[in-house]
């Protein structure tokens, strides 16, 4: 029967191919374990086979989860879309957010962190495919977003995730990719501290990486599919 440990072996083995096949070392991936809907045994086996960063999308699961989990260090990710009424939950319970695209919750999210606690990481989600069903600030939108960001306080902008339209053609994922890649070194040429590109999941891990991203999105490779 394949475990856990197993399943995230294998992961992290594919991670690492496909990084040495784009001529990069595969510490310069992050696998983020997507735990969404998945009960906290299973995220203690993984931790257990030495995962650490983990990505929740549904705030209320994650935060029985969290308690759940409350003597393991994990870095626990939010990676859904945001609403205005759970912004402080976030703020005071995540490591990471992945998904801001409006200067109202981050402003939100940086009045209600915690001051005990470090500045929350924040990426900010770019909608590059354009698709009405996709949170995400518009690609022409991204440097004055970011702006604003970046002086707020209790916050630091770490850099941009992306889900780009789903595509069988690894050309098409490269080219979207691409896209993402752009932006980020723009971002980063504009400010400091930007080194986060988070992209790619397992039907486009490969091209993700080879187009540069440094976090890559893995649920369903680890933890089976979802009921």
């Amino acid at each position: 029967m394949t475990t856990i440990a197993d399943q995230l072996s294998l992961a992290q083995q594919r991670i690492a191919q496909s990084a040495r096949n784009s001529d990069r070392h595969p510490d310069q991936i992050t696998l983020l374990a997507v735990s969404k809907t998945k009960p906290a045994p299973l995220l203690q086996q993984a931790f257990e086979a030495g995962q650490r960063h983990f990505g929740e999308n549904y705030l209320q699961e994650a935060l029985e989860k969290q308690q759940q989990l409350a003597e393991l260090p994990i870095i626990w990710h939010f990676i859904g879309p945001i609403q205005s009424n759970k912004t402080r939950p976030i703020a005071q319970h995540f490591d990471w957010v992945h998904s801001v695209d409006r200067l109202k919750i981050a402003q939100r999210l940086s009045e209600q962190r915690p001051a005990s606690l470090p500045p929350l990481n924040l990426c900010i989600q770019v909608n590059v495919s354009h698709e009405a069903s996709k949170s995400g600030v518009a690609a022409d939108e991204l440097m004055s977003l970011a702006e604003q960001i970046h002086d707020l306080p209790n916050l630091t902008l770490r850099g941009v995730m992306a889900i780009p339209m789903a595509s069988s053609d690894p050309a098409h994922q490269r080219q979207q990719f691409s896209q993402v890649k752009k932006l980020f070194n723009e971002l980063k040429s504009r400010f400091g501290g930007i080194d986060t590109l988070s992209m790619g999941m397992s039907g486009d891990l490969d091209a993700a990486i080879e187009q540069g991203s440094t976090m890559v999105r893995l649920g369903t490779a680890i933890f089976g599919a979802r009921k």
